[in-house]
């Protein structure tokens, strides 16, 4: 008997953690030059370096542990046979990982080796074989009766939303629960793209007096943006959850998640001793404000739930480009960039750059599918 095919979010959540390790692997994206007297074949052919940093091993070991696992559960997940899932979740991280070792010869101060593909390979393949055995024992198929009971049909791609928002509160904003503050990278790029160009004396005094304008946002502004910053998610999971009591769960988890999650960032940037201090009284009202105004909107059907998610994503990304950055938000990106998160925070700033317009994205789809179940 052929096993059960599911839509299933652990292939997108791959190509994500996918995206985390070339990242890791790559940076910092400059300064790249070809190796003097070097041919490909020499690139390709990986020296084995002995290793005397046991956190070296560990780490390439573990780190693509989670691939193995999310690449093998996926291809397990949509019908596909033992042996090929497991096969693939050994293989195409492996060939990724020599790759990235061969191009490794190309960033300066990386040292491509051997031994690393090999704890890497040996990594993928301990996650496909803890994936095959958790599939053996029925895990999955007791996760699909429970999505099943929880959401939608076709809800992978919010799922995966959802797990990653966590991940885009990580990287530090100007508004507590505001990611999407896009518009100043993109400045950055545009600033650095028009230097020597003969647009840069008519574009770029626009650039920087649009951000050297810009105003303290007002309580009544930040308070908005940081309701609405809960209240998408809330809107998102709305529009593919089935009705009932687990909607209200959902905004306790939410609103506890966020709260945890933004706590984690700042004690991670300011130490443990400053976690709370984003938590002033008007962070307190706007999320409890967000949170009963999503008790409420967990009534109404997923389609409407995802016009209004759009609604409030759309807020939430004007508001916070309007938020001026202050000199804690720019201490905190320093530590980002230049401390102990370089190999982490890659993943974190990008996730919390696109996760709203990605949501903005999925609801968008929802909305075009016709269908009883989004009624």
């Amino acid at each position: 008997m052929a096993p059960a095919r599911h839509r299933s979010s652990a292939l997108p959540l791959a190509a994500a953690y996918a995206g985390l390790i070339v990242y890791a692997s790559l940076y910092p994206f400059a300064g790249w030059q070809w190796p003097a007297g070097r041919d490909l074949p020499e690139l390709l052919a990986l020296p084995m370096l002995p290793r005397a940093l046991r956190f070296d091993d560990w780490s390439n070991l573990l780190g693509y542990l989670p691939l193995g696992a999310l690449l093998c559960a996926g291809l397990l997940r949509q019908g596909g046979r033992a042996l090929w899932a497991v096969a693939a979740g050994v293989a195409g991280p492996a060939v990724m990982s020599w790759w990235l070792e061969a191009a490794q010869h190309l960033v300066p101060g990386r040292v491509p080796s051997l031994r690393d593909l090999a704890l890497n390979a040996a990594g993928a393949g301990l996650g496909a074989a803890w994936a095959w055995v958790l599939a053996t024992v029925g895990v999955f198929d007791r996760w699909q009766m429970w999505r099943d009971r929880w959401f939608q049909p076709r809800s992978a791609g919010a799922i995966v939303l959802l797990v990653l928002w966590p991940v885009a509160l990580l990287f530090p904003s100007p508004v507590p629960m505001g990611p999407g503050q896009l518009m100043d990278a993109l400045r950055e790029a545009a600033v650095a793209l028009l230097s020597g160009t003969p647009w840069e004396a008519d574009v770029l005094p626009a650039l920087q007096r649009e951000a050297q304008t810009r105003q303290q946002l007002t309580p009544l502004t930040e308070g908005m943006a940081i309701a609405l910053g809960l209240l998408a998610p809330c809107l998102l999971a709305f529009s593919a959850m089935r009705p009932g009591w687990r909607r209200l769960a959902a905004v306790v988890a939410f609103t506890a998640l966020g709260m945890a999650t933004t706590a984690l960032s700042t004690a991670l940037n300011f130490g443990p001793a400053h976690a709370m201090t984003w938590l002033t009284p008007l962070v307190l009202r706007s999320l409890a404000v967000a949170a009963v105004v999503a008790a409420l909107l967990s009534l109404i059907g997923p389609r409407r739930a995802a016009a209004l998610g759009l609604v409030a994503l759309t807020g939430l990304v004007v508001l916070v480009a309007q938020a001026p950055p202050d000199p804690y938000f720019a201490e905190s990106l320093q530590r980002w960039h230049q401390g102990a998160f370089i190999r982490f925070h890659g993943v974190a700033q990008w996730v919390g750059w696109l996760w709203p317009y990605a949501a903005m994205g999925w609801l968008l789809s929802r909305l075009s599918r016709p269908g009883r179940n989004l009624e």
